[in-house]
């Protein structure tokens, strides 16, 4: 009899909010709105669980993204506040090759991300997402995100675009069920969007 997979809550802060954008990092295929097709996880399947979380510190939006075009969205665990997230319970190789995905890498053997000691972070590398941080627990298992190694205060800012603001607030209606408006006030005041777009034009994208 084959041992039970190591599961991991992947908590996600950006696009992958939204079920239907996350369908393509587990099965492959273009997230509506995206450039590239994301090649898939070894093991496609859904995932187990999925919750509405906080996390402690906060999002920002910089460098470029080739998927969306303009900032990506990257966490800062160590800024004040939290910031809202949803949390998928996948395998510990699910996870690994949805991080491999972020950094438009085929999925393969990776080192198991669940070993990331609690509270604790992992550097994979010096990519805008390998970083993996250990955010606590849920159930038993851990609570896991992945950002840049630096922090906030190391990088310029940027505006994100429209259609990735779009996807963002979809997924923070579904998971944590905010209205348009509450969605358009929190992605509009992140660095990077603050001063570019305001809460009504993100408002009126959901």
């Amino acid at each position: 009899m084959r041992d039970s997979p190591a599961l991991v809550w992947y908590a996600s802060y950006g696009a992958n909010m939204s079920a239907q954008r996350f369908a393509c990092y587990l099965g492959g295929g273009v997230p509506p709105g995206g450039s590239r097709a994301n090649p898939g996880c070894r093991d496609g399947a859904p995932p187990r669980e999925r919750c509405a979380v906080w996390l402690r510190g906060g999002i920002y939006f910089a460098l470029a993204s080739p998927m969306w075009g303009g900032g990506l969205a990257l966490y800062d665990p160590d800024l004040p506040g939290a910031a809202p997230a949803c949390a998928y319970l996948v395998t510990a190789e699910q996870f690994a090759d949805i991080a491999a995905q972020e950094m438009y890498r085929a999925p393969a053997a990776a080192r198991d991300p669940s070993r990331v000691p609690a509270g604790g972070r992992l550097s994979l590398g010096g990519g805008r997402y390998e970083t993996i941080v250990h955010c606590g627990h849920i159930g038993g298992h851990p609570v896991l995100t992945f950002t840049a190694h630096w922090p906030r205060s190391a990088v310029e800012a940027a505006a994100p675009a429209a259609a990735y603001l779009g996807v963002i607030g979809a997924g923070l209606r579904a998971g944590h069920g905010w209205s348009a408006r509450r969605c358009g006030a929190y992605l509009a005041a992140r660095p990077g969007a603050a001063g570019v777009w305001t809460a009504r034009r993100v408002a009126a994208l959901l």
